[in-house]
């Protein structure tokens, strides 16, 4: 009997003040959308960190006869002496996990396989001869690329020596842009979702003052009296988070999918994750509305 009196009263609440409830709903859902697309940003982000730290390589490009650099002008193309030089330099370096070394045939096959794919007018353009030999350097962790660089950067018969990794550092930057841009407007969005909360319960405890007020006459306490406020927001709150959710995932099947594509990035965001971000979204959307409906009560319901 109990049940069926919170439950009816939680309903007449909902009714009473439809127009506030659907404004409460649409705030939560939009909010809640922007804070899931944040999570998802992030988390793609990071998987991608880890899936190109793995890959990335640092690569030592040697002097050929046509390289523009100054003392490759002066001491000409490496030299069989020069390579084994740098060879044993790599291989005292415990920063060195591994490296691959190719020659000008081996390189030119590797630039017309890596680019040729995605940007044929460049692999067409290029001559064979115009990829010097190269080491392929594979670091124990990318961020000891600057002290492998001084290493080696000088050595005789090296021309240039550039970081793979550094060529996706805008990328990643944009990315980590856009999470802290949806993250701040979702902030925001919580934040007036909050608000708005507060007043749809505040209206709705007023519309009822006589029937709480009869409630406390008769002995009902105040946990019993403060329920249905309580669960207008959940209800409120889980209808925004389970409208988010649908959101959230046509942003992870849309535009994480097209950068996927765009980027030929192998990685994607698995079920478990979206789930994660799905759940976490309908959680914080009903925690929000509850605890902003109690402290509300709190204040303006007397009981």
């Amino acid at each position: 009997m109990r049940a069926q009196f919170v439950l009816s009263e939680t309903w007449i609440g909902l009714r009473r003040n439809l127009t506030m409830t659907i404004a409460v709903i649409t705030t939560v859902a939009i909010s809640l959308t922007l804070f899931g697309a944040g999570l998802l940003v992030n988390q793609q982000v990071s998987e991608m960190r880890n899936y190109w730290d793995q890959r990335i390589t640092l690569t030592i490009y040697m002097c050929s006869d046509i390289s523009p650099s100054p003392a490759c002008q002066e001491n000409g193309a490496a030299s069989q002496e020069d390579r084994e030089a740098l060879e044993a330099q790599l291989d005292s370096l415990s920063e060195v996990e591994d490296y691959r070394y190719l020659n000008a045939a081996e390189a030119w096959d590797d630039f017309q396989e890596r680019i040729g794919s995605s940007n044929e007018a460049l692999a067409e353009a290029a001559k064979e001869g115009d990829i010097p030999e190269n080491f392929r350097v594979q670091l124990t962790n990318p961020d000891h690329y600057d002290t492998v660089r001084a290493a080696v950067d000088g050595a005789a018969g090296v021309d240039s020596v550039s970081n793979d990794q550094r060529i996706l550092e805008q990328f990643f930057g944009l990315l980590d842009g856009l999470k802290w841009a949806a993250l701040v407007v979702a902030g925001v969005q919580l934040a007036a979702a909050a608000l708005l909360i507060g007043n749809t319960i505040r209206l709705s405890a007023y519309s009822r003052r006589r029937e709480t007020g009869i409630m406390r006459l008769v002995g009902a306490s105040n946990f019993y009296i403060q329920l249905p406020f309580l669960l207008e927001g959940a209800i409120a709150g889980l209808i925004g988070g389970v409208i988010a959710s649908g959101f959230i995932v046509a942003t992870r099947y849309t535009l994480l999918t097209q950068i996927e594509e765009w980027f030929q990035f192998d990685v994607a965001l698995g079920t478990g994750a979206l789930l994660y971000v799905i759940g976490v979204s309908m959680i914080l959307g009903v925690l929000l509305c509850t605890i902003t409906s109690f402290l509300t009560l709190r204040r303006y319901l007397k009981v």
